[in-house]
């Protein structure tokens, strides 16, 4: 390790995976709810372990992606971090007001939080993945305003980067665009064309920008291969996702009242935005191919190369399978959307957020990254975690597909919990894929603490 601040990432890396543990035992549990309706009922409803299986995703990333910056941005920068206590002080206002957050939510009734957290002055609660209370949205945004002058004056005052420029725009568009949250009208056609500029505007956009960040940084440690080469790729991957993604936003439009010029629009750019994730692929491949050298890590190779096939698949692939208007009047809101969201956020940053961690924890920890072991443990963890999320995205297409015709395409369309009943068998799957996922990160989680021979890092 090359500064001692970076050393801050390590805490940040150990709540992230904590969070993503609570976030995979939720998401069995939904599972199971779907197959079996009471399960936990009433203690645990289904509508409140969604809303924590939602919640703990974002968190966990966000986590996840300020852990990577307080790593990436000192060494890129060549200098210390900024304010290192600021950094460790925002580290612990987040993590109580998530985890008090989480908390609120299992233990009273949504409607009860919402008053004791005083929603009615500055109503914003009550909107899928925006439903923190007031407090927390508050919360957040110190937290990112903290956390954007900390990484800002240390890039500014330190080496300017393609790596770390890119990284601070995305960051910084994460926090605006998250400031919508607060915005909440009354008209639900308004309402929802403004709710979108956050949950689709991350995730669709500024996000991809961090992802490209993280992942250029671990490929040049990685592979050796020049800066140059590397910042070339990158300037035309933000280009091309910033281009899709924003525009691509009208694909939300479709159904929700707005002008009917949205479905070209949205139909158009939505089609264009798996190019950038394919440039990705191809961006990964072409620098690990053209290596100067073989880095002893080579799980943290191995999910570099993962994260770029798998956002393509996930985000990609599955997500313009039901993005052109004609399609999308059939599939919205259906276990189609459901599969795409599940390969889309595993692929594109759950698997990026696991390279950064498992290329810079040996560096952080004092370890040497040879460790074969714990490499063949984790590689072993990759191709569990992946495989079942593979599964997963494939159950949840067909139970998506049979949905589809069952209850809107076919001459005589059944009720809502009738079609359910029809593609119980692709949810038992999709349980059965989760556990097996489950197992996985428990393989990434223990490679950590395994000891065996060891050789020099590079």
């Amino acid at each position: 390790m090359k500064y001692q601040s970076q050393s801050i990432a390590k805490l940040y890396f150990i709540a992230a995976i904590g969070l993503f543990v609570g976030q995979i035992l939720f998401g069995v549990v939904l599972g199971l709810q779907y197959v079996m309706g009471d399960f936990l009922f009433p203690e645990i409803p289904f509508n409140v372990a969604r809303m924590v299986h939602t919640n703990l995703l974002i968190v966990w990333l966000l986590f996840g992606f300020m852990g990577s910056a307080y790593y990436l941005v000192p060494e890129e920068s060549e200098r210390e971090l900024f304010a290192p206590w600021l950094a460790k002080l925002m580290f612990w206002i987040f993590l109580a007001a998530g985890a008090l957050t989480i908390l609120g939510y299992l233990l009273v009734p949504y409607a009860t939080l919402a008053e004791l957290t005083m929603n009615d002055l500055l109503p914003t609660m009550g909107r899928e993945f925006l439903e923190q209370p007031t407090i927390t949205k508050i919360g957040i945004v110190v937290v990112a305003l903290a956390f954007l002058f900390n990484i800002g004056m240390t890039i500014l005052t330190g080496r300017k980067t393609v790596i770390n420029l890119v990284l601070l725009t995305g960051l910084t568009g994460l926090a605006v665009f998250f400031l919508f949250s607060f915005y909440n009208p009354d008209n639900l056609v308004l309402d929802k064309y403004f709710w979108w500029f956050v949950v689709h505007l991350w995730v669709e956009g500024v996000w991809e920008l961090i992802m490209a960040s993280i992942l250029a940084f671990v490929l040049i440690k990685i592979t050796g291969v020049d800066r140059e080469v590397i910042e070339k790729w990158l300037y035309i991957i933000i280009a091309m996702a910033l281009i899709t993604g924003l525009v691509g936003t009208g694909h939300h439009f479709f159904w929700i009242g707005t002008p009917d010029y949205w479905q070209w629009l949205g139909s158009v750019f939505s089609a264009l935005e798996p190019i950038p994730f394919f440039m990705m692929t191809l961006f990964a491949f072409n620098v690990v191919n053209k290596r100067r050298r073989d880095h002893p890590n080579k799980a943290a190779t191995l999910w570099a190369l993962g994260t770029a096939v798998m956002a393509f698949l996930g985000a990609g692939v599955w997500g313009f399978l039901h993005t052109l208007a004609p399609v999308n009047y059939y599939t919205h809101g259906t276990q189609i959307t459901a599969a795409h969201g599940h390969m889309a956020f595993y692929g594109a940053y759950v698997m990026v957020v696991l390279t950064m961690i498992s290329y810079s924890m040996p560096i952080m920890r004092g370890q040497k990254a040879g460790n074969e072991k714990a490499q063949v443990l984790e590689m072993w963890s990759f191709w569990l975690m992946t495989v079942s999320m593979v599964f997963i995205t494939l159950f949840l297409t067909g139970a998506g597909i049979l949905q589809v015709y069952l209850q809107r395409y076919s001459e005589d369309p059944m009720t809502f919990m009738v079609t359910q009943d029809k593609i119980e068998m692709f949810y038992w799957m999709r349980e059965g894929a989760g556990l097996v996922f489950l197992g996985g990160l428990f393989a990434y989680i223990a490679s950590f603490f395994v000891k065996g021979p060891e050789v020099e890092s590079v």
